[in-house]
Formats: C-alpha cells, sequence, structure tokens
C-alpha cells in the first residue's frame, strides 16, 4: 500500500541528507523534487555537502500531472513546506490514484512558530508523519524544536514568512529560549 510520509526535523537535523539517502536507498529510479533549496534551483543540498538534481516546484506546478508523465516509482520532495496547500492535495492523489510511495521532508514552523501553509497541510493529510531522528541542539545543549531569524545577533519576529538564507540568518532553538527570544 502506497503512503505519503513527512519527515520533519528543525533546521540542521539532517533532512535533505536523509532524503538523498532515501532517493540512494532505493536505487535512485524515483523523482526528485525541491523548492527553493538554499543551493538554488533545481538541487537539493545537505549541509554535509551532498547535492542531486531536482525538479524545481515551481507555483504553477501540477505535480499530480508531473508525476504522471514521469511514471517513476516513487516520489522525494525536499523543502515541502514551501508546497502550497493544492501541491499537497496533488501529492495525495498521486499515492491515492496511482499506488506510488511519497516521501516529502520540511521543517513544521517558520521564524514565528507558526506552520508554513505546506507543512499544515502536509499534517492533515500524510498517512505517516516522524521526526526525524537526528536532532540539532540549541546553544543550551538542549534539543532544538524552533528555528529563529536572527538580524546583527538579534532575533526578529516580523518580515516575510520565506527567507532563504540558512545558516547566516537562521539558528536552532529549544522552545525555552525561542520563546524567551535568547537567541
Amino acid at each position: 500500500m502506497a503512503e505519503l510520509k513527512y519527515f520533519t526535523g528543525s533546521m540542521n537535523s539532517g533532512k535533505s541528507t536523509m532524503a538523498l539517502q532515501e532517493h540512494h536507498s532505493r536505487g535512485g529510479e524515483g523523482v526528485l523534487y525541491t523548492k527553493q533549496d538554499r543551493a538554488g534551483s533545481g538541487i537539493i543540498s545537505s549541509r554535509l555537502g551532498l547535492t542531486s538534481p531536482a525538479i524545481e516546484v515551481g507555483d504553477t506546478l501540477d505535480l499530480y500531472d508531473d508525476v504522471a508523465d514521469r511514471k517513476a516509482p516513487y516520489v522525494i520532495l525536499d523543502e515541502a513546506q514551501f508546497l502550497s496547500y493544492k501541491q499537497v492535495g496533488q501529492l495525495a492523489g498521486v499515492v491515492d490514484g496511482m499506488g506510488i510511495d511519497v516521501y516529502c521532508y520540511g521543517i513544521l514552523t517558520d521564524f514565528q512558530g507558526q506552520l508554513f501553509p505546506g507543512s499544515k497541510r502536509l499534517v492533515e493529510l500524510a498517512d505517516k508523519i516522524e521526526v526525524l531522528p537526528v536532532y540539532a541542539r540549541c546553544w543550551c545543549g538542549n534539543r532544538a524544536t524552533h528555528n529563529a531569524r536572527v538580524v546583527d545577533g538579534v532575533m526578529v519576529y516580523v518580515g516575510e514568512q520565506v527567507h532563504i538564507g540558512g545558516n547566516e540568518s537562521y539558528t536552532t532553538l529549544c522552545r525555552h529560549h525561542f520563546m524567551a527570544g535568547v537567541a
């Protein structure tokens, strides 16, 4: 039975590495998608230095139709938090209508601690949600659960929801330090 799975974790928890590892372990025959990777369009990149070409998901790409055209045995999608509600529904359709496994990787919440639209819809529709077993750490040593946006050393809570900046603009914090605003 095919499944829609959502693998999640904070920044630096190995999501992109796991996505590429899953692709490799399944023989590399599936289709890789990404949306707004820090390395640029059409690339899945991990902080460990692993990269792979991928199909960039634009706002108007119909994922159901695209997967159907490619006849892939499975789908892996990185940066799934950036998908639209509609695109997540299309992925559910791939699972239900084509019997193809879909594995999505992404973070749950933005720098304000609110769910991304793609993550929200994946939580609503996924057959399984798994928090990755590798934990990023807060500066205090506790498990990091939140991604904080930092400008000139200070946490900020205003601005566009999406700002691709990786380690230059974000840090991972435990809930306590995120809520206290202590980066």
